[in-house]
């Protein structure tokens, strides 16, 4: 399913990082480090990713200090479902937030892999903040592990309701096939790609990154898991980015630097931020 070209925002300088759980990194060391670490690298912004209630303060707080480097998404996971969490507080929370800091919700979505008995609350927690961010008018960042129909069923309704159109959200940590993929395109999502890619048995999921059109495509750690080749063994975090960037260019026959350039496009598209709002034409990596 190829499409055009498309005018995306021209964001020079640099990789996005669009999924990182810092609560998660802070508990093996020191932000200001991994932050350091990722500005040698090159990865120059980063997406905090909240979880819960504790990690969506956290997200927050650490894109209030790095302003210039990070933004937050704040969600309540599958992991909550069960939980007596209040979708109204989140909400709530989003709307006193000062300006510009939270950009999606997320991370949300089901995993019937770790809680098939938990099914039916996962969709109900889902359905709810599908519901919430198209109120706030805010992308969504989601999360589907082997309940691949149910998702695209209220991904489906979701990308009607929600009047986003190519900003709707993102499929994060991407580890589906092309049946997956296809519609998730169709209804105006982008799909993102983390270490996994570069693992030696997912070469079906190296041509689903081959498939995705270049304007749908972003990239993360999901840090601190996944480290990518040559990598695996060791917490992640985002200097690592740069080595999921050269697999995915590789893949795509084009040089690191232009996959980072659309990737960051992509996603500032979709975010907000970074960057200018002026446009720049789409080229190589397709």
């Amino acid at each position: 399913m190829k499409q055009s070209p498309q005018q995306l925002p021209d964001v020079a300088g640099g990789l996005f990082d669009t999924h990182v759980h810092f609560d998660l990194l802070e508990a093996g060391g020191d932000v200001a480090g991994v932050l350091a670490r990722a500005a040698a690298a090159g990865v120059n912004w980063m997406l905090a990713i909240g979880h819960n209630a504790a990690s969506n303060v956290r997200a927050v707080a650490l894109a209030g200090q790095y302003r210039e480097r990070a933004r937050a998404a704040v969600g309540l996971d599958r992991e909550n479902a069960t939980a007596d969490v209040s979708v109204a507080v989140l909400e709530k929370f989003v709307e006193t937030t000062p300006p510009g800091l939270v950009v999606a919700v997320g991370e949300i979505g089901l995993d019937y892999h770790h809680g098939p008995e938990t099914a039916a609350a996962q969709r109900r927690l889902f359905q709810a903040q599908l519901e919430l961010a198209a109120r706030v008018r805010l992308p969504v960042i989601v999360h589907s592990r082997e309940a691949e129909q149910a998702t695209l069923e209220l991904l489906g309704a979701h990308a009607r309701n929600s009047r986003l159109g190519d900003r709707v959200g993102v499929l994060h940590c991407f580890t589906g096939g092309l049946a997956f993929a296809r519609p998730l395109l169709d209804l105006g999502y982008v799909i993102s790609f983390s270490g996994i890619v570069t693992f030696r048995n997912a070469g079906a999921l190296r041509e689903v990154a081959r498939f995705v059109p270049a304007e749908r495509l972003l990239i993360e750690t999901d840090s601190p898991y996944l480290a990518p080749v040559p990598h695996r063994g060791r917490p992640n975090e985002p200097a690592l980015l740069p080595a999921i960037a050269a697999c995915l260019a590789e893949i795509r026959g084009c040089v690191p630097e232009e996959l980072a350039r659309i990737t960051t496009a992509n996603a500032a598209r979709l975010f907000g931020w970074p960057g200018p709002a002026t446009a720049a034409p789409l080229r190589g990596c397709d």
